[in-house]
């Protein structure tokens, strides 16, 4: 079996087209422009090519775009004054500050001050608290772009074993969650689990967010899976996943590409999140 490719890149093309007339719906009826700010600070490479990613997607859709470029000096206080101003602010719907921070500047206070009905990153105690209660909230990004793909592949979540890789705050945790709501039976894999290609080989839909180059091998796919892969790891200059993609493609029935699997629908669902903070504003 050859898997078929679940395209992060088209859906997500898909996707954009529809947020982009709803921004346009809401410019006419309700007079004014769904709007993200982004604080940026410090000189991290990465981190500067995605604030500015974000900065073109806004554009893109019609959005209002605000970015904050602050310097590595700035001090704790200074930051939580800006986030208190982009929370203040009508014209911002969205507010993310872009992680990693300077050492020196605290990310936990930094996000328990985002306003909650402004968090797009879905990152807040609030929010979280909203997806475990079955509440609505914003929803973290990555993980509701793992759902979409998974319901691109046209195969029913309900029912299925799902087996995640990884239980971080940011993917494994939230996209557990969401599986569970999708009314799949989940398991969470993590460092300390025994057997994990025992366990792994009983996916219906296997998410893998660990950030181990290609640790995934054949060996972990059951014959007909959707295999999502998370990860992104540099390796010789090369963006590789967690999933060595060959080997799981001759088990899998569909599977995302790294690069242009998940990726692309990061910043999609941080466009979908502002567009839904901006309705109920």
């Amino acid at each position: 079996m050859a898997a078929q490719v679940i395209s992060g890149k088209a859906l997500a093309k898909k996707i954009r087209e529809g947020i982009k007339q709803d921004v346009e719906r809401i410019k006419q009826e309700r007079g004014f422009t769904p709007g993200l700010a982004v604080i940026l600070v410090g000189d991290d490479p990465a981190s500067h090519t995605y604030v500015n990613n974000k900065e073109k997607s806004c554009i893109e859709v019609g959005m209002n775009s605000f970015v904050d470029r602050m310097p590595a000096e700035t001090t704790m206080e200074e930051l939580l004054a800006k986030v208190d101003e982009y929370n203040a602010r009508e014209d911002v719907h969205g507010l993310l500050v872009q992680f990693p921070l300077p050492k020196h500047l605290d990310e936990k206070k930094v996000l328990a001050r985002i306003a909650p009905e402004k968090d797009v990153d879905g990152l807040t105690v609030e929010n979280a608290g909203a997806l475990l209660s079955g509440l609505p909230g914003l929803v973290s990004c990555t993980p509701a772009g793992v759902i979409e793909l998974i319901k691109e592949s046209g195969e029913e979540i309900s029912g299925k074993h799902a087996v995640v890789v990884g239980r971080s705050n940011l993917v494994g945790k939230p996209v557990s969650m969401l599986l569970l709501n999708e009314n799949a039976t989940v398991t969470m894999c993590h460092s300390r689990t025994q057997n994990l290609a025992e366990v792994c080989r009983t996916a219906d839909i296997l998410v893998a967010a660990i950030g181990k180059p290609e640790f995934i091998t054949g060996d972990f796919i059951k014959e007909g899976a959707i295999v999502i892969d998370v990860g992104t790891s540099r390796v010789n200059g090369k963006l590789k996943g967690d999933v060595l993609f060959d080997e799981a493609a001759e088990k899998a029935a569909y599977i995302t590409p790294v690069p242009g699997g998940v990726g692309p629908m990061t910043i999609t669902m941080l466009l979908k999140n502002t567009l839904i903070a901006a309705e109920r504003a």
